[in-house]
């Protein structure tokens, strides 16, 4: 069973350490869970995250945390999603999931006539070589937390100060700028429709709100 919850605007360390609890509290009868959130401004540096790929100190806070990956930043405007699952009981692989999050992200741009697709070796969506979407992921006891983060509607001015997921010269965009009437709460629907489809899909697993 997958419950998807609406979280509103959520405090970055609250949120993740919520997913902890979860995550070590959850057994074989805990239904997955897709947790929908906007972050106040925040750089995150993933498990490998190195700080040089933050060019200067600013007055956005930063915080390590022990997804996968380099660094990200997330602010209000931009979808994230915290897909907490047991990839185990739902014989998904890690691949399959990343792949499953990221045609999630891609569904959602191509609904609103964007064309967007992977990049190898880094994990996420791209637009015509520019960063649209990001993941990262834990995993522990097979079991999934953190997620991802699609720019929609956002002020990406700090992503000048970082290589975005510690890739050196590279851009992002947001489906604003792409598809100037979009907007946050359609957006954030076709990627939970998206979503539940996928898992709905591959694990045969009814979803519930």
């Amino acid at each position: 069973m997958l419950k998807v919850r609406a979280l509103g605007e959520t405090d970055y360390l609250q949120t993740w350490e919520r997913m902890r609890e979860f995550t070590t509290a959850r057994d074989e009868d805990t239904d997955d869970e897709l947790w929908l959130t906007e972050h106040p401004p925040v750089f995150t540096l993933g498990q490998a995250g190195r700080r040089e790929h933050l060019f200067f100190e600013t007055d956005v806070p930063i915080v390590r945390t022990d997804r996968g990956g380099q660094i990200t930043y997330h602010g209000p405007g931009q979808i994230v999603g915290y897909a907490l699952v047991d990839l185990k009981r739902a014989r998904i692989s890690v691949h399959d999931f990343v792949c499953m999050l990221e045609q999630a992200m891609i569904d959602t741009v191509e609904e609103f006539g964007v064309e967007a697709s992977r990049l190898s070796g880094h994990p996420g969506i791209y637009v015509a070589g520019r960063k649209i979407g990001s993941l990262g992921l834990r995993i522990r006891r097979s079991c999934s937390y953190h997620g991802i983060s699609l720019n929609v509607d956002m002020d990406l001015k700090p992503f000048d100060d970082i290589d975005p997921c510690g890739i050196p010269g590279m851009t992002v965009t947001q489906l604003k700028d792409l598809a100037p009437d979009v907007d946050m709460l359609a957006a954030r629907r076709v990627f939970e429709t998206s979503f539940r489809a996928l898992y709905q899909a591959r694990t045969r697993i009814p979803s519930a709100n």
